[in-house]
């Protein structure tokens, strides 16, 4: 049984791992940078930042599925290959609007929104890519590996993106983005990732409900699409007014701006690197509820600063929200992976993205509402009761009840078409 583990995992799957961990670094500077550019030199404010985080989340909601799509009937090369080219132009566009003094919110919130659209790909893309490159036996070894890495730019890429912005400007910080994106797509560039075998074509329409069908339909994935919706409002909620939040009513520095979101990454890291040995002493199920509780108890440490307006509670928060939630995506991505027939596996992929990033922008746009019209502290106080919410759909579903990853054989079948 152990021998499997101490194999190496293979080498085109390696290609994949580094890949994402460039594109995840360059995506960590790029949401730090963008909003402290707006608020450092464009003046902008709560509502403002709220409204870039819409514009970088807006895409995963309407073009997740089709993403999906294209990677079930194709090979998802050349959605990776493509998203990292747009990437790195629209980080690249924002570079030279820093450079030649013409940036304004518009144009900052413009190319967000289109850069995103990079960023929808690699996200369906990648999850879908694993059980074309890895044997069902090592689901878990190459999803814990991928967050692992995952994590180590979520560590690294907010404290790099503000202390860079701190010594050189937000443009600097940038230029590393594109960079890593850059290199992230030299990775991609020779890779040969199989094909779904080919099948009877349908409409597009007809695909997607086949899809959305087998998803609604199972007693694990529903709960999983439901609790990571209502956690990502939250989280984004939070996110909204979270830059503005710091500076203003907990007096942090964009540096320590940069160190409290690397803290999440910091949470992330020991969260997959204990995922193993927790995984042999805990019940399958018992892992997935642990994000969303972390979630919660996140959630509360958070509000608590609006009483005690400390920095330390903002670090605690974000080290919390990265801990539970790498569990929750580590096992709930291998049991998704596992019961999905290969024919469905980039649509069933894209709804997941939909409910974990396309919720996002809901989350945001709630923020602009919310500070607009009460302020920035009742987002986070919202955000409590929204993470209660979460973590109810989990308890309440049947994957605490799961002792250990389904088998093959253990599949619903897929719709036919």
């Amino acid at each position: 049984m152990t021998t499997p583990r101490r194999d190496p995992l293979p080498s085109r799957f390696t290609r994949i791992a580094w890949s994402s961990v460039l594109t995840q670094l360059a995506e960590q500077i790029a949401l730090v940078a963008v909003p402290l550019a707006a608020v450092l030199m464009l003046r902008a404010g709560a509502t403002e930042t709220a409204l870039l985080q819409v514009a970088q989340t807006l895409p995963f909601l309407v073009l997740a599925l089709p993403f999906g799509l294209v990677i079930d009937r194709t090979s998802p090369q050349r959605v990776l290959i493509a998203s990292e080219l747009l990437r790195m132009a629209t980080l690249g566009g924002i570079v030279v609007l820093i450079t030649l003094d013409a940036l304004s919110f518009g144009a900052l919130l413009a190319l967000s929104c289109v850069g995103a659209i990079g960023t929808v790909g690699v996200s369906v893309a990648v999850p879908s890519t694993v059980p074309r490159l890895v044997d069902a036996a090592r689901l878990m070894d190459a999803n814990r590996w991928l967050e692992l890495g995952r994590s180590t730019a979520f560590v690294s890429g907010p404290v790099l993106a503000g202390a860079i912005v701190s010594a050189a400007g937000a443009g600097a910080a940038l230029v590393v983005a594109t960079i890593a994106c850059a290199a992230a797509g030299v990775l991609l560039i020779r890779l040969d990732i199989p094909r779904n075998a080919p099948s009877p074509r349908t409409s597009a329409w007809s695909e997607a409900a086949d899809g959305m069908r087998y998803v609604l339909s199972h007693r694990f994935l529903r709960p999983m699409i439901a609790t990571s919706t209502i956690f990502n409002i939250g989280w984004f909620l939070i996110q909204a007014v979270f830059v503005v939040y710091a500076l203003d009513w907990l007096g942090m520095t964009p540096a320590t701006v940069g160190l409290a979101m690397g803290a999440y990454g910091a949470g992330m890291v020991i969260g997959a690197a204990l995922s193993q040995p927790l995984s042999r002493r805990l019940r399958f199920g018992v892992m997935t509820v642990l994000g969303p509780a972390g979630g919660f108890i996140a959630a509360m440490l958070m509000a608590t600063s609006l009483w005690i307006p400390s920095p330390a509670l903002a670090f605690a928060s974000f080290f919390l929200f990265g801990l539970g939630p790498v569990l929750w995506t580590i096992s709930t991505t291998s049991l998704r992976q596992a019961v999905t027939p290969a024919p469905l596996i980039g649509r069933v992929s894209s709804l997941v993205v939909v409910s974990t990033y396309g919720a996002r922008p809901i989350g945001a746009g709630l923020g602009v509402a919310i500070s607009a019209t009460f302020g920035m502290t009742w987002c986070i106080a919202a955000a409590v009761i929204v993470f209660a919410l979460q973590l109810l759909v989990v308890l309440a579903s049947a994957l605490p009840a799961v002792r250990e990853l389904p088998t093959a054989s253990e599949q619903t079948p897929a719709p036919a078409t």
